[in-house]
């Protein structure tokens, strides 16, 4: 059977390529490509530890079984659209953008999303700052290399089918966990110059407290699940920053179980 494997980041660097077509016997897991991957591209080796698999756009264990034609994702360390048409006004308005947001882009969301049963219009911007973060697995030596050196821009790359449809998730569980079905969450791709903002979160609710709890967690997951790779660059290279992608939610308890957000109408 065939099997394309995509790469993203660092393992592209590493390999050359962003894509590389595996033949393997019918029936062979995501680990025997994975291991056939790594004979053709040896430096991919040491990555083991810290990547996670995807089949055709899922979240997948290196046990699963493989199918001809399958497309096996390599989801390297993340950086920690579409719309809903119901009602007055889209549900939820999830992109990916390759431009540059607009300066007014936290009220053009709101007004887009909010009703007049609206009392809340919570909103969050990441922006590229000059400090560096954590580096990948990996790139230690690279960022020791530049440490101490200022940020001088942000590039984003990611995997925009399976980063789309990992924002839909997140925002049923927003949706479930605190009641917010009105919902933003747009990420710049590309290069994105030092003080620009690279992402934007905006949550609109009859209540501020659920407002604030969903533009939190928005961000939080977005920046631990999206299959979504953020590099820092310098004068003279760059480095990957990032920890290893986490699969699904930390919890999964509906609101009022033990340990879940407390949404209740005392609560806000």
């Amino acid at each position: 059977m065939h099997v394309r494997v995509r790469l993203f980041a660092i393992q592209r660097e590493l390999a050359g390529a962003r894509e590389v077509g595996l033949d393997l016997p019918a029936g062979a897991p995501i680990e025997a490509a994975w291991s056939a991957l790594v004979a053709i591209h040896p430096l991919l080796a040491p990555g083991r530890a810290f990547v996670r698999f995807a089949r055709n756009g899922d979240y997948a264990d290196a046990g699963t079984v493989l199918t001809d034609n399958d497309e096996l994702a390599i989801i390297p360390p993340v950086s920690g659209g579409a719309d809903g048409a119901a009602g007055a006004g889209p549900r939820r308005i999830l992109e990916l953008r390759e431009e540059p947001f607009a300066p007014t882009i936290l009220s053009d969301l709101g007004e887009a999303l909010a009703t007049d049963a609206d009392g809340a219009i919570v909103g969050f911007v990441g922006r590229t700052r000059e400090s560096a973060g954590t580096p990948a697995p990996g790139q230690e030596a690279e960022a020791a290399r530049h440490a101490g050196r200022a940020v001088e821009s942000l590039s984003y790359e990611a995997h925009e089918t399976m980063a789309l449809t990992m924002l839909g998730r997140i925002a049923d569980e927003i949706a479930e966990r605190f009641g917010v079905d009105r919902l933003a969450i747009v990420h710049r791709t590309g290069e994105v110059p030092l003080g620009e903002p690279s992402v934007v979160v905006v949550a609109v609710s009859p209540h501020r407290d659920a407002a604030f709890e969903a533009a939190r967690y928005a961000i939080d997951e977005t920046k631990a699940r999206a299959p979504i790779w953020k590099a820092e660059r310098f004068a003279d290279g760059h480095v990957w920053v990032g920890e290893i992608a986490r699969e699904g939610a930390v919890t999964s308890e509906p609101p009022g179980a033990p340990g879940a957000p407390d949404t209740s109408e005392e609560s806000r």
